[in-house]
């Protein structure tokens, strides 16, 4: 039986609890989980690929099944050299929907043999982002519930410069 591999890929500047319940509930749905940190070239990072790797490297230790890379290129090309058949997406909100579906038609004309899946974030997390967690931290606002303690950590580091 060929196992199930799943690509989660994001900017993850940081990753929050929001993300951490999509890759928690991917892995418990598919064999392998690929968390791919990807450079949103239209996003401003405040933390570099590799801090971001290690954070979500740190946060996801317990999960055997869950891997954690960056990729500079096309998510399908990522998918295929990882013989992934799925892409997992998280869903906050039906704002969320229209850009998912674009970028999910997109990926289709690519390659039509990689499908998406989209799984609706725990209700306690709609409304979180990374960049709701940065505005918040920048200002020393109370994030322990939103993001893991080492994601904590590395904000005020980041903040307290």
């Amino acid at each position: 039986m060929m196992e199930s591999i799943a690509v989660c890929p994001g900017s993850f500047d940081p990753i929050t609890y929001g993300h951490l319940d999509i890759i928690k509930r991917g892995a418990k749905v598919f064999d392998q989980v690929y968390v791919c940190v990807l450079n949103n070239s239209s996003k401003q990072p405040l933390f570099s690929v590799e801090e971001r790797c290690e954070l979500i490297r740190e946060v996801t230790k317990d999960l055997p099944n869950v891997f954690v890379e960056s990729y500079k290129g096309l998510l399908i090309d990522y998918a295929r050299e990882k013989q992934a058949k799925s892409i997992l997406r998280g869903l906050r909100a039906v704002s969320d929907f229209e850009y998912e579906m674009q970028i999910t038609s997109m990926n289709r004309v690519l390659d039509d043999q990689i499908e998406t899946f989209f799984m609706m974030t725990n209700n306690q997390y709609s409304f979180l982002s990374s960049s709701i967690v940065k505005e918040v931290a920048k200002y020393k606002g109370n994030i322990a519930e939103l993001v893991p303690e080492a994601v904590e950590k590395a904000l005020k580091s980041k903040f307290n410069k």
